[in-house]
C-alpha cells in the first residue's frame, strides 16, 4: 500500500511539473489559464512604487530562478556582510532577490508547502536529501543554511533587503496544479497569491523586476551556485 501511494504521489507531482512546463508555452491560449494573466493597474502601481524604494549607493539585484540550495537568499545576506565589512552600513546598501520560475516557493507560506506539496514539486531538499514540507528560508531553522550565521528572508528584509516574486510563475504553476487536481485555476491562483509572505512584493514577472531594478541602478548577479 505504501509503495502504491508513493508511486501515485510521484506520478501526480510529475504530471504537475509537465503541465507547468507545457503551460509556460501556452498560458495565453490554454482555456485553463483564461483571464488569469492580467496584472491590475493597482498591482502595477504597487510594484512600480516598491521599485522606487531601492536605496543607497551599493545596489544589486539577484536573479533567483531556481532553488539552488538557498543561494538566492545566501548571496543577498553575503552582499550586506561584505559591504558592512568594507565600512558601509545597511542604509547605504540594497540587495534585491527576484524569486521567479522554480524559486517561487521561497515566497510562500509553509501551509501551502504542506498542502500541495511544494518541496517535492520544486525539488527542495535538506542537506540529507529529505524533501522539505515547509519554507526553509523565510524563517530558517537550525541546519537549513550551511552556516547558522546566515539570515533568512524575514530578517534580511528587516535590514532593508528586498524580495519579490513573479506573478506569471505563480499563475502558471498554480494553474498546472489546479488542472491536475480538478480544481478551479482562478481559485487556486488566488490561494497561492494569498500565501505570499509579508514583505515580499508580487511583481508582474520576474524578468520585469530584473529589468526595472537595473534601471534603478542595481547590478545584475545570477543567484546560483556551481552545484
Amino acid at each position: 500500500m505504501k509503495t502504491t501511494e508513493t508511486t501515485s504521489r510521484r506520478n501526480f507531482m510529475g504530471a504537475v511539473m509537465l503541465g507547468a512546463t507545457a503551460s509556460t508555452l501556452s498560458a495565453f491560449t490554454n482555456p485553463v489559464f483564461a483571464g488569469m494573466t492580467d496584472f491590475t493597474d493597482s498591482e502595477m502601481n504597487d510594484a512600480e512604487s516598491w521599485m522606487k524604494t531601492i536605496k543607497g549607493k551599493h545596489r544589486v539585484v539577484y536573479d533567483g530562478s531556481y532553488p539552488h540550495h538557498g543561494f538566492p537568499i545566501i548571496w543577498n545576506w553575503a552582499y550586506y556582510l561584505s559591504n558592512n565589512e568594507m565600512g558601509s552600513p545597511d542604509d547605504e546598501v540594497t540587495a534585491m532577490t527576484v524569486l521567479r520560475h522554480d524559486a517561487i516557493p521561497f515566497a510562500l507560506h509553509s501551509d501551502l508547502w504542506k498542502k500541495y506539496p511544494l518541496g517535492e514539486m520544486f525539488h527542495v531538499k535538506t542537506a540529507d536529501g529529505a524533501i522539505y514540507d515547509r519554507n526553509p528560508y523565510y524563517e530558517p531553522q537550525e541546519g537549513d543554511f550551511p552556516m547558522p550565521v546566515i539570515q533568512g528572508i524575514k530578517d534580511m528584509m528587516g535590514r532593508g533587503a528586498m524580495f519579490c516574486v513573479c506573478n506569471l510563475a505563480l499563475q502558471v504553476y498554480s494553474g498546472a496544479a489546479a488542472q491536475q487536481m480538478g480544481k478551479d485555476a482562478g481559485e487556486v491562483y488566488e490561494e497561492w497569491k494569498e500565501a505570499v509572505l509579508p514583505g515580499i512584493q508580487i511583481v508582474p514577472s520576474g524578468v520585469w523586476a530584473l529589468g526595472r531594478a537595473q534601471e534603478e541602478g542595481c547590478g545584475y548577479i545570477f543567484a546560483g551556485n556551481t552545484i
